[in-house]
């Protein structure tokens, strides 16, 4: 299998992290692919129409995209029942956690476009508010509210650690920590996990 993008990108790297903790890290190739927000990959629009990092191309050489479908792929590949529980509550608990996770990166990469990328005459300083907006409140909520359900490895928690691990690298947030220091705890103990150390993003 192929995994078309960057460690960089927090959806690729919660992609790759999920291969390893499904034991698939062997059989999954990272595949070096650079994007611009404003020009087409044309490696990637061959795989998909979106044209976003990660797109996978299986064994079988179908392509999918995106993060969330991968993900969930690699569980059901491997038989890996523990990331992503068939059970009703817990299965629809992780992919809230997850969904929350995202919308977290969403937020995230979207105001890193902004303040590096976008040239200075266009930027939008409300826009760039609202993002910070988001992101701490999707701290706050995982602070809050999510401790049980970090505490376990699942695809929410991956998310997660990713994401914030991405706010770090990209040093969006400096200060994220203060006041949250039970997801601090918990980010801190998760990413010594042999998946997340292999996987770790240089800027």
């Amino acid at each position: 299998m192929k995994l078309y993008g960057d460690l960089l990108s927090p959806f690729v790297r919660m992609s790759m992290v999920t291969a390893l903790e499904c034991g698939l890290g062997s059989r999954v190739q990272l595949v070096s692919t650079l994007v611009k927000p404003h020009e087409a990959n044309p490696v990637l629009t061959r795989l998909s129409p979106i044209g976003k990092v990660p797109a996978l191309e299986t064994d079988h050489g179908h392509p999918l995209y995106d993060s969330r479908v991968i993900m969930e792929y690699f569980c059901h590949v491997s038989g890996n029942k523990s990331l992503l529980p068939d059970e009703g509550s817990k299965h629809f608990k992780i992919l809230t956690l997850l969904a929350l996770a995202q919308g977290m990166g969403d937020a995230a990469v979207t105001l890193r476009y902004e303040t590096f990328a976008r040239p200075k005459e266009t930027l939008w300083p409300d826009y760039e508010a609202r993002m910070r907006q988001r992101i701490a409140a999707c701290m706050d909520e995982m602070e809050s509210h999510w401790h049980e359900n970090l505490r376990e490895v699942t695809l929410g928690s991956i998310a997660a650690a990713v994401v914030l691990g991405y706010i770090d690298v990209r040093n969006l947030a400096p200060d994220w920590r203060k006041n949250r220091l039970g997801l601090a705890q918990w980010h801190e103990a998760f990413c010594k996990r042999d998946s997340m150390v292999n996987t770790v993003p240089h800027a």
